[in-house]
């Protein structure tokens, strides 16, 4: 993600045209590098590995260099032989490791699932009922089992600084239309600014149409990674935002709750091989705590210790599950 956080399609579909030559080779174009690891602790202290050998993998933005390098430590420190084939280029490639079985375990969204692998047009907007779909039909297609998704929602979403919201009143996406008409200001990607299901749609949903409820002028386009700091300096109210952005937190910016649930739910959750599970079913009892205790303020936090202030991203996963008991 650095500073340049790369737009959701691109995540979805890039990579597509290097998967040859990442599966022909050995790294898949991957991260590997230093991972420090330790003792499970707490309530995975019992779990025991041994004898599993494995590869895992992820995509290229930190979020998922984070949670890539979370699972690898868990992995080692459980006992296990586990290759770090974190960093993958694009969400296709990371993909397609995994169906040829190049990879054996990563962590994946499940609307990201529903949407680009399975084809899906329409989201299920119930977070459960989303979940349920994907697992089931990626296990009895593809042999991949998908564990309990965590509480973590990396969706889109619109953020106003947190002295602006309070000073308005807003905190939630309906009441946009309450506001002055002069502070109805947008900045958005040129992406989901022309997408059948991006900001028009959005505005609609919330009571708003451009042109009408506000001047076509007041929306400013422009790339992803400057919105957050466009939103922060006043260019505009309200930013369009990845909602587990770690500048979320370093520039003080409020997520306005979409209380109308109109964008579609992207909850992570450990995703391996249905021969993994089947001959190791003690991974379960290995990730089901982690998980649980990912939430979007725990990747807010995480993803701003990488990308504001320039950690290592397998040491930050480290820490946390020192701080969060889980490793010793």
């Amino acid at each position: 993600m650095s500073l340049g956080n790369p737009t959701r399609r691109a995540l979805l579909l890039g990579g597509a045209g290097t998967l040859g030559l990442g599966l022909a080779g050995c790294g898949l174009g991957t991260s590997g590098g230093f991972v420090p690891t330790g003792k499970v602790a707490g309530p995975i202290g019992d779990v025991d590995l041994s004898g599993l050998t494995l590869a895992v993998g992820s995509k290229n933005f930190t979020e998922q260099i984070v949670l890539g390098k979370l699972a690898v430590i868990l992995f080692r420190s459980a006992g296990a032989d586990a290759q770090d084939l974190t960093n993958i280029p694009g969400s296709s490639s990371a993909r397609q490791a995994m169906l040829a079985d190049q990879v054996q375990m990563q962590w994946e969204y499940t609307g990201t699932a529903w949407i680009a692998y399975m084809g899906e047009s329409d989201p299920i907007p119930d977070e459960e009922r989303q979940y349920e779909a994907v697992r089931k039909r990626d296990l009895k297609r593809n042999h991949l089992v998908w564990l309990q998704p965590a509480p973590m929602n990396n969706t889109y979403g619109f953020a106003v600084p947190t002295a602006e919201a309070k000073k308005l009143g807003i905190t939630k996406l309906s009441q946009i239309k309450d506001v002055p008409k002069s502070d109805r200001t947008f900045c958005v990607e040129s992406e989901f600014n022309n997408r059948n299901d991006g900001f028009d749609p959005m505005l609609k949903t919330y009571g708003l149409e451009r042109g009408k409820d506000f001047p076509q002028d007041n929306v400013k386009v422009l790339d992803t990674g400057a919105i957050y700091e466009a939103t922060d300096t006043g260019v505009c109210t309200f930013g369009e935002v990845f909602t587990t952005d770690g500048r979320i937190k370093a520039l003080d910016l409020t997520v306005l709750k979409d209380d109308k649930e109109f964008f579609p739910k992207y909850n992570v959750a450990p995703v391996l091989t249905e021969q993994v599970v089947t001959d190791f079913p003690q991974v379960k009892d290995l990730l089901a705590p982690v998980t649980r205790k990912i939430t979007d303020d725990v990747l807010i936090d995480l993803n701003a210790q990488v990308d504001v202030d320039g950690k290592e991203p397998g040491q930050v996963a480290h820490d946390w599950l020192v701080e969060e008991g889980f490793l010793s």
